[in-house]
């Protein structure tokens, strides 16, 4: 049945928009023929224009929605999304005018002093690791005068060892050439008595 009623009112509409788009006076005959504009078929055309209107163009109620639903967003969302944007400015500008000049001053002083502590911290680690190498040199020093007294008694030891030795030595020698001569006259006297 559709199909029959665009078919009627396409033809229904070429009529009239044959009528209306004319030229010169073939237009002007049609309307005519067609009768006044009280006339049953140009109110019947009328109606078949109405009725395609609404039941085949789409624009106007697609429009009426659009509206409505921009109106209803508009009138629901707008204030409270205009609420939240006007509480983030105001956060926004509290925050430039009073949270960051106080974190600012805040981070500047303990900054201050942080680098002052700091400072002092660098210049005691510097003296103890001055004092440290003081020590080190000290201790250095000490293990090598230490080292070379050692040394020192060790060279001493070992002349006296020397000197001893060759004292010992010589006493064992004249031991030795006593008892030989000791020995050489116990001979002698073994030999007188064995002659007896």
């Amino acid at each position: 049945m559709s199909g029959e009623g665009t078919e009627t009112t396409v033809s229904c509409e070429a009529a009239a928009g044959g009528g209306g788009g004319g030229s010169g006076g073939n237009g002007h005959k049609k309307r005519d023929s067609l009768g006044a504009a009280g006339s049953p078929a140009h109110l019947i055309i009328k109606d078949l224009g109405e009725i395609h209107s609404r039941l085949l163009d789409h624009k106007p109620v697609i429009q009426g929605e659009i509206r409505y639903f921009v109106k209803e967003f508009e009138e629901k969302r707008g204030l409270r999304e205009l609420r939240v944007l006007e509480n983030w400015k105001n956060m926004i500008h509290e925050t430039n005018e009073h949270t960051l000049p106080k974190c600012r001053e805040t981070m500047q002083d303990n900054l201050n002093q942080v680098l002052q502590r700091l400072q002092a911290v660098t210049d005691s680690v510097c003296r103890l690791q001055q004092r440290e190498q003081e020590q080190k040199q000290i201790h250095n020093d000490h293990l090598i005068g230490s080292e070379n007294r050692h040394v020192t008694q060790w060279d001493d030891f070992m002349k006296e060892q020397h000197s001893a030795q060759a004292e010992v030595d010589e006493e064992h020698r004249r031991a030795m050439e006593r008892l030989k001569e000791q020995y050489a006259e116990m001979e002698k006297d073994l030999a007188k008595f064995s002659t007896f």
